[in-house]
This record gives structure tokens, sequence and C-alpha cells, in this order.
């Protein structure tokens, strides 16, 4: 008889074990000749030799299921101990899992665009309207480049600039006060991560979330970063983030040019970066539309008549000058 001890590294254990510890009474029931212990995230293991190395095949593929799945079903555990591929190993293109189970994948022709360019390129610009998934499908692929271990951390950012409101005096310390700015990245990160995993990362600073402000002076290697609401960002504030750029590094800049909350008179960075950098080998353009929308039904419905509206006061702009 032999013991080994087995550590469930990345991820949640409780999504291991299953609810009530479901799925490690089914793993006790399969492994009958071995004496099954666990606690937090090790695994103890007391039995037949040739069961303990099937056991440890096994929990590794549970293992990584779980980290790019986030799930695990008893079929899954029955699959796996089979030998066999689970139902979710089947589909392509699936850049990561939700928290749902749900797979994040292109929804459209250009947002499977994004996802080629992140691959080709070392920086992606990602431009287009409310609802065509840019912020959502980035920060996907930053998952996925962690969890694959292509990238030893994710860095997101924002403009903490104000949506056409006077905010005033916010409460709080420093974190309070600009969380309200970055929430739609915790939202995002949430959708994607066990909250327990999330806040560990977030802690040891793997996943750094911050306002563009406190970028400066910073060199930002081996990870994937965000820069999101650029249309929000100056010329040199744009120009001060993209030079933070290190090795092995990649990054996305997403944006939407119909809302930018910028003072009439101060030209917009993002507008400006993509004037000077079409063109530059290592960089990829996406342009999103509203063809490529993913929420609600009445998001399209909304940019369009916006765009309308948009494109008949320019034109009765154009006539009361003439």
């Amino acid at each position: 008889m032999i013991e080994k001890h087995i550590v469930l590294e990345d991820i949640d254990p409780v999504m291991f074990y299953g609810i009530g510890n479901q799925h490690l009474q089914m793993m006790r029931a399969l492994y009958p000749k071995l004496r099954i212990v666990a606690r937090d995230n090790v695994i103890r293991v007391l039995g037949d030799e040739e069961q303990m190395a099937s056991f440890e095949e096994a929990t590794e593929r549970m293992r990584q299921h779980v980290l790019r799945f986030n799930a695990l079903r008893e079929e899954d555990i029955l699959d796996i101990v089979k030998g066999h591929r689970t139902k979710d190993e089947v589909p392509e293109g699936v850049v990561c899992y939700s928290m749902s189970g749900r797979a994040i994948k292109a929804r459209s022709e250009n947002q499977q665009r994004l996802i080629d360019a992140y691959a080709e390129n070392d920086m992606v610009f990602a431009v287009g309207p409310a609802g065509t998934g840019k912020t959502y499908l980035s920060i996907a692929l930053a998952v996925k480049a962690l969890k694959e271990k292509t990238a030893k951390r994710i860095i997101l950012s924002r403009p903490a600039v104000e949506a056409g409101e006077k905010l005033g005096f916010l409460p709080g310390d420093m974190k309070d006060k600009i969380d309200p700015y970055l929430q739609p990245l915790y939202d995002a990160l949430e959708d994607m991560l066990p909250q327990v995993k999330l806040q560990d990362m977030m802690d040891k600073h793997v996943i750094q979330i911050a306002p563009l402000a406190f970028m400066r002076g910073r060199t930002l290697s081996d990870a994937v970063v965000i820069l999101d609401e650029a249309q929000n960002t100056t010329p040199q504030q744009i120009r001060m983030f993209l030079t933070r750029m290190g090795w092995n590094t990649k990054m996305i800049i997403t944006g939407d040019m119909t809302q930018i909350d910028l003072p009439r008179t101060q030209k917009s960075g993002l507008v400006e970066a993509l004037q000077i950098l079409s063109g530059v080998e290592g960089i990829g353009i996406v342009e999103l539309n509203r063809k490529d929308i993913v929420r609600h039904k009445l998001v399209t419905r909304i940019v369009n008549a916006y765009e309308r509206f948009d494109k008949n006061n320019n034109s009765n702009e154009s006539i009361n000058k003439d």
C-alpha cells in the first residue's frame, strides 16, 4: 500500500468535490481499493498502487476540466475515468466557459476577426458600438491566456471619466473612489472565474484592475493588458499607455467612437492613435458594427436610431453652414 497527496491547484475545491461532496463520494465508489480523504485543496489517497496511478491521472484530467470549463458533472467524472472525452471537450472555437458553463465564443463574423487578430498580433484595437462584446470577449481571451499559462497576469484599465455627469466628491479610500469606474471589468471577470479564486488572484496581483492614471512609469511584461473605454483617453494618455508594453505581452484596446465623454474641445486619443498606427506591423484593428450587437434586441434598435439621428443632424449642420 502506498500513500500520496494530490494538490488541486488553480481551481475551487468546492466545485471539484461537488455539493455535499457528491463528486468525492462518486470517486470513492469508482476506486474501492483506495481510501480517499479530502481537506481544503489537498486530497490524501491511500491504497492499491495500480488504482492509485489511475486515480492520479483521472484527478488531473478532472482538475483540468474544472479549470477550462468552470464545471464538473457526474457524467464528466464517468467519461474521464473511462478514458473518454467529455461532452464539453467536443466543441471548437470556444474561448473559455462562464461560471454557468456557457461557452464563450465568437457570435458574429467580426467577433471572430477579433479573436483571430489577437492570435496574430501583439496589439489589437477593437472599435465598435455598445453591446458588440468588445470588452467581454477581450477579457475572455485574457482569462484563457492565464489558464493556459501563456500569460502570468491580467492587467485591466479604464480612464476614470464621468459619462456626462459631475459626481463631485466620492466617499471612502482610493479603492472606493475608483471602483465604480471599473465595475464593468469586475462583472466580466466574476462571470468567468470562481469568486474565491478571483479574489485570491486579485490579492496576489495576478489580476490587476486600475485606472489609466496608475499606469504611468510601469513596464507591463508577461501579461495580457486591456484598456477599456479608450475613446475617453487623451492623446497623451493613450500614448503613455501603449508604450508601457513589455516582453511577452499582448494588449487589447477597446472603444466606442459614439460615446466620447471628453470635453468637446479635447480630441480623443483613440481617434488619433488609429490614424497614426494604421498599417503598423504587429497591430491589428478590428471594427465591429451594429450587426455584432449581442445584447437585448432593443440595443440594436437604439444604436440604429441614434445613428440616423446623428446623420440627420450632420446633414442639417452642413446645410446651415452653406
